[in-house]
């Protein structure tokens, strides 16, 4: 089950960093977003990852070919420039990770058609962007879709308000609340389990994923929601960069999965087909 990142946009939200890198190269801690998201997959058993590059995308690629040294304490002997790796091979050695330039200005769903070759034959895929982190149980999201039937099941979150809620009566606050979830509905977190289906929907570069699309599908009962109490969380603005930073650098990151206990062959197997003799 191939996961792809659509991973070409301008990020003009966030040009204080997408000025100099694309945004899913903006960092989290010591690795960038991207990273991070993909550990969340991988966490799960899927490592089979398609990044749909597009503005300064040959900067994604820079980063996964020198993963290995940027990463790693190592030994160069200049000469021969043999490098010899001192901490032994790292987690992601098992990450197998296709780039394909999908253009500049092309837009989410124009990036997402241009993919149909690799995705045609797969019975279903992954999809999300490249900024945004979450605690997500990708395995119940997978279930989820499949009990549906639905060409596509997004996640729906409820993000914090950005600012603080005021319960009143009268002219006194009864009760006040620091940035409350979202009361008013379900926005698109952006983490999806799709089908070939969807490719019926999409036109050229300039289809939007989020309009057209996505619209036509829930009009045709195509477009499954499955709801996500728990932490989501993008990367949109300098103040989000700075939120995702600080959780990190406390310790207590709610989206870092890694480290937990998870057989990965019996998670993979858990959505292969069943042969049927």
């Amino acid at each position: 089950m191939p996961v792809v990142i659509l991973c070409g946009g301008l990020g003009t939200r966030l040009r204080e960093e997408t000025e100099y890198r694309p945004k899913p190269l903006v960092p989290i801690g010591t690795h960038p977003i991207l990273w991070h998201i993909m550990k969340t997959y991988a966490c799960f058993g899927f490592t089979d990852f398609i990044l749909a590059l597009g503005y300064k995308g040959e900067m994604i690629k820079d980063f996964f070919l020198n993963y290995e040294a940027l990463v790693s304490d190592f030994t160069l002997e200049l000469g021969s420039q043999s490098i010899t790796p001192l901490n032994g091979p790292h987690a992601e050695a098992d990450w197998r990770i296709t780039f394909i330039d999908t253009g500049d200005a092309t837009q989410t769903g124009g990036r997402l058609k241009r993919l149909e070759p690799f995705l045609r034959d797969t019975p279903r895929f992954l999809l999300t962007y490249g900024d945004g982190v979450t605690d997500l149980d990708l395995a119940a999201l997978i279930r989820f879709h499949q009990k549906t039937g639905c060409a596509a099941a997004l996640t729906g979150v409820r993000p914090l308000a950005r600012f603080g809620e005021l319960m009143v009566e009268g002219d006194r606050v009864v009760q006040f609340i620091e940035k409350p979830a979202a009361e008013a509905g379900w926005v698109n977190g952006g983490y999806f389990v799709m089908t070939p289906k969807i490719f019926r929907y999409l036109d050229g570069d300039a289809t939007i994923l989020e309009r057209g699309p996505l619209e036509r599908m829930a009009a045709d009962g195509e477009l499954a929601v499955y709801k996500h109490e728990g932490f989501w969380q993008c990367m949109d603005t300098y103040r989000d960069m700075v939120l995702l930073n600080e959780q990190w650098a406390s310790g207590h990151a709610p989206w870092k999965r890694w480290g937990e206990r998870r057989t990965k062959r019996s998670s993979q197997a858990e959505f292969r087909p069943k042969l049927v003799s």
